[in-house]
């Protein structure tokens, strides 16, 4: 049966996409779920794997070609199997397969495959059409532009970044200033932190931050972990503090819309857009960077769907997985900043959101507890032990005051004390 390879549709915002290369060959084997070709869209690059096992038969869009998404871009099938638009005499003649069957072996790749990949560039080295034609028509030096894509590549959404953003200040050099001083050594940066650098100024100079800060007594949260992770361990789901704290959030937006809202530049026109759904990004620390994968709609999960979800999207971050809309949308920013064991952080604004959450480390401190309200000290007092943290939000001025913002947090630390025992 002769099964086509379609392009697919890679999240909500991607209807498109090009084909970077065929990893394979018409003639030969391929097992199912094998990578099979690449293809890049203007978010991300990724490996299509085969539908199917059996044998490529036919390429029908080529390298460098770009197409929409459900769009056929190849076959599989058997050896002699006719394609369609294909005869019967067609077929027979097709490059007969270069080794068994594969619906019997494993996810091996063929010395065939293996030195057709090696042969082919790869990372920076391989440039695609698309980005081909636009650093020949901006005259572009390839070799100043960051790539994002897979193995460092430059996708066609870096040339288009290049393009917006404003062209450096080089400062004259000095004829004989040395490179560095002393035993110091340079390190070029890598694609990923060059992007974050960017990003990080950017916002910076486009929001008034101002951090607030606030202490919550996690009894709760930890008395209810300690007494479900076992469960949730059960079902195949890692229970962390994050998804208390993305739970806590999403229900204080909806209790403070104005903190799930982004300014809307428009000079004299400007206003505020409120988002209708809560989408909250969850910084995840790689190796080479930081991610913010998207949970998107977080106020209608569960506890045990904000876990599931946190686990998938940090291990696709830490494995290159992510989808390309994954990192898209989001309305707020949680960065758990405590599982290095900082105690207080005042993280920037990830751009165009209002506010990001920076969440510390949950420690036990000694603090002091009293039955009533008076601030002097009473006979009532004690001092007990308790598993506190750090909150610390920052938020854009130009979208609300301290006040709301302080009420948000409120809203959350409330939350996060007050955690049912079920």
């Amino acid at each position: 049966m002769v099964i086509p390879v379609t392009m697919p549709k890679l999240g909500e915002t991607v209807v498109e996409g090009t084909v970077a290369r065929w990893l394979k060959q018409p003639g030969d084997p391929v097992a199912r779920l094998e990578p099979l070709l690449e293809i890049s869209t203007d978010k991300i690059d990724t490996e299509v794997p085969a539908p199917a096992a059996g044998t490529l038969l036919q390429i029908v869009v080529p390298d460098g070609q770009t197409v929409a998404a459900g769009t056929v871009l190849g076959y599989l099938g058997q050896p002699g199997d006719p394609v369609p638009g294909q005869t019967p005499e067609q077929a027979a003649s097709a490059p007969a397969p270069t080794a068994a069957s594969p619906a019997s072996t494993p996810i091996v790749p063929t010395p065939r495959a293996t030195a057709h990949r090696a042969s082919r560039p790869v990372g920076r080295d391989f440039v695609s059409p698309v980005v081909a034609r636009m650093v020949a028509e901006h005259g572009l030096d390839l070799a100043r532009i960051p790539g994002s894509g897979l193995h460092g590549r430059v996708t066609k959404k870096d040339v288009q970044a290049y393009l917006a953003a404003p062209p450096p200040v080089v400062a004259a050099p000095t004829p004989h200033a040395p490179a560095t001083e002393g035993d110091e050594y340079l390190e070029p940066l890598s694609a990923m932190r060059r992007i974050i650098a960017a990003h990080m100024v950017r916002s910076k100079q486009t929001s008034p931050h101002v951090t607030t800060v606030f202490e919550v007594d996690m009894t709760a949260v930890v008395r209810h972990r300690e007494a479900h992770k076992a469960e949730y361990a059960q079902r195949g789901v890692r229970l962390t503090f994050t998804p208390y704290f993305v739970a806590a959030a999403a229900q204080a937006l909806r209790a403070a819309p104005v903190m799930n809202a982004r300014f809307h530049d428009a000079g004299e026109h400007s206003a505020i857009a409120y988002h209708r759904r809560v989408h909250i990004g969850v910084a995840v620390a790689l190796e080479q960077g930081l991610v913010v994968p998207v949970i998107r709609d977080a106020d209608e999960r569960t506890l045990a769907g904000l876990a599931r979800a946190v686990n998938e999207l940090a291990e696709q971050a830490r494995t290159g997985r992510l989808a390309p809309d994954a990192t898209q949308g989001g309305t707020f920013t949680i960065t758990n900043h405590g599982v290095s064991g900082s105690l207080l952080g005042t993280p920037i604004l990830n751009q165009p959101q209002a506010g990001i959450l920076g969440v510390g480390a949950v420690v036990k401190r000694a603090v002091v507890r009293s039955a009533g309200p008076s601030l002097l000290p009473s006979a009532d007092d004690a001092i007990v032990i308790r598993p506190m943290c750090f909150l610390s939000l920052t938020f854009d001025h130009r979208v609300l005051d301290g006040a709301q913002a302080d009420a948000f947090m409120a809203h959350v630390v409330r939350s996060l004390q007050t955690w049912p025992d079920a």
